[in-house]
């Protein structure tokens, strides 16, 4: 009879009682549901069952396991209700995440994708949980998991299963529909309360809950500058054939990857000479501003900007607003007494306009240094002076914050985010959250640069993606252009560096269940050598061996 310690007291249960009938009565969607338990540090889905003593604790959707939880089981319900009412033959996919919701495109059907068809679908959906449906989890040997997707018609699973490693594979079921998922799901259908579906450009959105508001449903917003910018990403994935992780391994394995790079970075250099054109035929810019969250690779973009701002005849200087921090002594500090950094009053904000009015004004102005040992800002006599085709481009977090320009008038600015948006997919049904790239990218780079661990970059990373929604993510639909700075062959050269850093966080410790998720997710890639990797390109700023100070 497992003994289990539940919030501080402990209780006995029979062996083999389910741990959905155990956290049922502790269930409160005020605080979101109970979509996962933690056992003595392991997380467990709710179909399991308890088999020994421990302490356990539970996993809502408003934290991010629970979250991608309720996403996963509600992504296989929409699947599952489209090929019951349009046949095998439609195939929906999973683009990428818009706000608070996912946009899929329809692929096999030849009807409109309307107002009527996004209907039909949510009343499927709405149907099924209604039912209270069981999903089921089997584990497959892996010859058979790829027969029974091939009969399924879902190729790009079995191209993705060509290159596991593993001898077996776990598929869900739910009502005959069988699926595979990279994560946990819920045990039952009746879980997934919250959700809408909306046609959007040709294709679907399925809006859901957040982590903030785990329940309850907020409108969807429509940020048609990201959905063009993820549309155009898609768009360069297609241009190589690549679609899914299972295309990348092909093209890896056919010893036809080191052309697919050159076509990838000449795809990513063509946009940044556009957005360079862009500027220069506004005429009046004197200040480029590039803002974006944590490991979008700015500074390489700032850099690589520069040259194609030179080629349009302008004289570009690459200014960091690192620069204008406030001596650390009068820096704020968090609730947990570190200095805050991330704040916008940890830049001397009044210093910073009077200089660049002064440049404006064809003054010559000292530019400062700041100086992250002694915590000062310094001076050492670097001087700026701009002349009739010179113009500044500013990379910092702040950028799109009108707060950080009041003084400078708009026409003389030209804002620019950068972030890295995923398109490429696990397969049709499993996305790539953008957040798992950043992550990825910083970790590496954190190892090669400051010798932080992957668990100290873990441990952190839920301080950065605080500080991004923000300062950063409000300001995002109010920059001029996005740049998407993600490469599609990317994930299989960081796997190279992230693996043996993943590999040394112990069981036990806090970060050791993302640490195993993120080795997991590694494993669906064939490595890349970075020996193809151009110097200039952005994957350099993370792996090193790059042309540029970064």
């Amino acid at each position: 009879m497992p003994a289990l310690m539940i919030d501080g007291k402990t209780r006995n249960y029979d062996k083999g009682t389910s741990y959905e009938s155990i956290v049922d009565e502790y269930q409160d969607t005020g605080k979101g549901e109970i979509a996962l338990v933690q056992i003595n540090g392991k997380l467990r889905e709710l179909s399991k069952r308890a088999d020994r003593d421990g302490v356990l604790t539970m996993v809502r959707t408003s934290q991010p396991a629970g979250y991608n939880t309720y996403s996963r089981t509600a992504v296989m319900m929409l699947v599952k209700t489209a090929a019951d009412l349009f046949g095998s033959e439609i195939h929906v996919k999973i683009e990428f995440s818009l706000g608070n919701g996912l946009f899929c495109s329809i692929h096999g059907y030849s009807g409109d994708i309307d107002d009527a068809f996004a209907a039909k679908i949510k009343a499927g959906m709405e149907a099924l949980r209604d039912r209270s449906v069981p999903i089921t989890k089997r584990t497959y040997p892996i010859d058979d998991a790829v027969e029974l997707f091939r009969r399924q018609g879902m190729e790009d699973k079995v191209k993705l299963f060509h290159y596991r490693r593993s001898s077996t594979i776990n598929v869900y079921n739910c009502e005959g529909y069988s699926d595979y998922f990279y994560g946990y799901m819920f045990p039952n259908t009746k879980y997934i309360h919250w959700f809408d579906v909306l046609a959007y450009n040709s294709g679907i959105v399925l809006v859901l809950p957040t982590m903030e508001n785990p329940c309850g449903l907020e409108p969807f917003v429509d940020q048609h500058n990201l959905f063009d910018t993820l549309s155009l990403s898609t768009d360069w994935g297609d241009k190589v054939d690549i679609e899914t992780v299972g295309d990348l391994n092909d093209q890896i394995c056919g010893g036809r990857i080191s052309d697919m790079i050159l076509v990838q970075e000449a795809l990513q250099e063509r946009r940044i000479g556009d957005i360079a054109e862009m500027i220069y035929d506004r005429g009046q810019v004197k200040f480029v501003l590039i803002a974006g969250p944590s490991s979008s690779g700015k500074t390489t973009f700032a850099h690589r900007l520069a040259i194609q701002l030179r080629s349009f005849g302008l004289v570009p200087h690459i200014i960091s607003l690192d620069n204008y921090f406030v001596d650390r002594a009068k820096m704020k500090v968090d609730i947990d007494g570190n200095y805050d950094f991330e704040c916008l009053e940890a830049l001397d904000v009044e210093q910073f306009n009077d200089d660049m009015n002064d440049l404006l004004d064809g003054e010559t102005v000292e530019m400062p240094t700041f100086n992250f040992k002694s915590g000062k800002r310094e001076y050492k006599g670097n001087t700026l002076k701009l002349g009739e085709n010179d113009i500044l481009v500013m990379e910092g977090i702040h950028c799109l914050d009108p707060k950080l320009t009041p003084d400078l008038a708009d026409e003389n600015k030209f804002r620019i985010y950068t972030s890295a948006l995923t398109s490429l997919n696990i397969d049709e049904h499993n996305r790539i959250p953008s957040t798992d790239a950043r992550l990825l990218r910083r970790m590496v780079r954190d190892a090669r640069t400051r010798g932080y661990s992957a668990q100290e970059t873990i441990r952190a990373w839920k301080k950065v993606r605080e500080g991004e929604e923000q300062y950063i993510f409000p300001y995002q639909d109010d920059a001029d252009v996005t740049f998407n700075s993600v490469l599609i062959y990317e994930l299989a050269v960081l796997k190279q560096f992230a693996e043996p850093q993943l590999f040394r966080v112990e069981p036990g410790e806090p970060e050791y269940n993302e640490a195993k998720r993120l080795l997991k997710f590694l494993d669906y890639f064939v490595g890349v050598d970075t020996a193809a990797v151009p110097k200039n390109s952005i994957c350099r700023e993370f792996v090193g061996g790059g042309c540029f100070p970064v």
